[in-house]
C-alpha cells in the first residue's frame, strides 16, 4: 500500500520492469505507489550491475535492524516545584487538544502548549522535538506558522535558536487579532463598493464590514466592551416603546442610573456599527431609535415612502 515498505514480489516487478524499459513514473502507477518512492528504491539499491530485487530486499533488511528504534515515551522534564509529571503532561495534552478544536493546526497547538506550560516558557527545537517526540522539521514548521500568529518570538542564545512564549504574548496577539480585523474591514468594504450594496454579494460583503467593523471597535474601546449590552438594551427598549423618550422616562423604564443610560446612547453615536442597522437619534435631551439607511438606494428609499427618502 502507499506508503508501507515495498515488498519483496513489488521489487522483483520493479526489477523485470526496469529491464523492460518502463519509465519510473509508469512503474509507480502500476505499483499504486507514488513515483518518489520508486525513484528512491532505485537510487538507494543500484550498484554496478544496476538493480537487482533480491539484493535490495537484503540491505534493507540490515539497514532496518541498524536503526535505533525511537522512543514512544516521551522524556520526563523535571521541575523544581514538586508538581506531578504525569498531571502536567495530562494538562499540556488537555491544553493542546483545546488549541485544536479552535482551529489550530494539531503540531501547532502541541509546540504552543509545551511551551505554554514550561515555566520559562522557552525552548530549543532540538528540546521541543524531543519532548513532543518528532522531527525538527515539524518542529519548524510549527513555529514558522505560530511566529506569524504574533503566538511566539525567537532568540539566539549563541549559535542556537530559542523560542519564546513571553508575558507580552496576549498582547502580541491583540494586536495581530486588530491589524487582521482591520483588513477585512478594508476588503469587505472595497467589494461592498465594486458589487454595490443593492445586490445580493454586495450586502455580504457590507455585513462581512459591519462585523468586523464591530469586533475591531469593541477590541479598542475599553467602553464598548463594557457597555455595548447596555446600547443594544437601550435601543430594544425605545424600539418596543415606539415613540421618542427623554432621560428620566428611559432611566425609569430601564431600571438605571441616568449616567448608565448616557453611556449607553453615546456608545450607539459613536460607534454606529455596534447595533446593525439600527442607532438612537438624540433630538433636544429625547431619544428616538431610528434605522440606518446607508444600505439602502435611493429608489429604495423611495420605494418605502416619502418619510424615509
Amino acid at each position: 500500500m502507499p506508503g508501507g515498505r515495498l515488498t519483496p514480489e513489488e521489487r522483483r516487478l520493479i526489477a523485470t520492469w526496469l529491464k523492460d524499459d518502463l519509465g519510473y513514473a509508469e512503474i509507480a502507477r502500476r505499483l499504486g505507489r507514488p513515483t518518489s518512492t520508486i525513484s528512491r528504491e532505485v537510487a538507494r539499491n543500484s550498484g554496478h550491475s544496476g538493480y537487482r530485487a533480491d539484493e535490495a530486499s537484503r540491505v534493507t533488511g540490515e539497514r532496518a535492524r541498524r536503526r535505533k528504534p525511537l522512543s514512544r515515551v516521551a522524556p520526563t522534564i523535571a521541575n523544581g516545584y514538586g508538581r506531578d509529571p504525569e498531571a502536567v503532561r495530562a494538562f499540556e495534552t488537555g491544553f493542546a487538544e483545546m488549541l485544536v478544536a479552535t482551529g489550530l493546526p494539531r503540531m501547532v497547538s502541541r509546540v504552543l502548549a509545551c511551551l505554554a506550560v514550561s515555566d520559562n516558557g522557552i525552548h530549543t527545537a532540538a528540546e521541543l522535538a524531543q519532548r513532543l517526540q518528532v522531527s525538527p522539521a515539524s518542529i519548524s514548521n510549527a513555529v514558522g506558522y505560530l511566529e506569524t500568529q504574533a503566538m511566539l518570538k525567537r532568540e539566539r542564545d549563541g549559535r542556537r535558536e530559542r523560542y519564546v512564549v513571553d508575558e507580552e504574548m496576549p498582547q502580541r496577539v491583540w494586536a495581530e487579532s486588530v491589524r487582521s480585523n482591520q483588513e477585512w474591514v478594508k476588503i469587505a468594504r472595497r467589494g461592498a463598493e465594486v458589487l454595490g450594496t443593492s445586490t445580493p454579494a454586495g450586502a455580504r460583503m457590507d455585513d462581512l464590514a459591519r462585523f468586523h467593523a464591530r469586533i475591531n471597535e469593541i477590541m479598542l474601546d475599553d467602553r464598548v466592551a463594557v457597555f455595548v449590552a447596555d446600547a443594544l438594551t437601550m435601543l430594544a427598549a425605545l424600539l418596543h416603546a415606539g415613540r421618542t423618550l427623554d432621560l428620566g422616562a428611559l432611566s425609569a423604564a430601564l431600571g438605571w442610573p441616568a449616567e448608565r443610560v448616557l453611556d449607553a446612547v453615546q456608545v450607539v453615536v459613536e460607534h454606529p456599527h455596534v447595533a446593525g442597522p439600527v442607532t438612537v437619534a438624540v433630538e433636544d435631551g429625547t431619544y428616538r431609535a431610528v434605522p440606518l439607511t446607508d444600505r439602502l438606494t435611493p429608489a429604495q428609499l423611495a420605494a418605502l415612502g416619502p418619510e424615509c427618502a
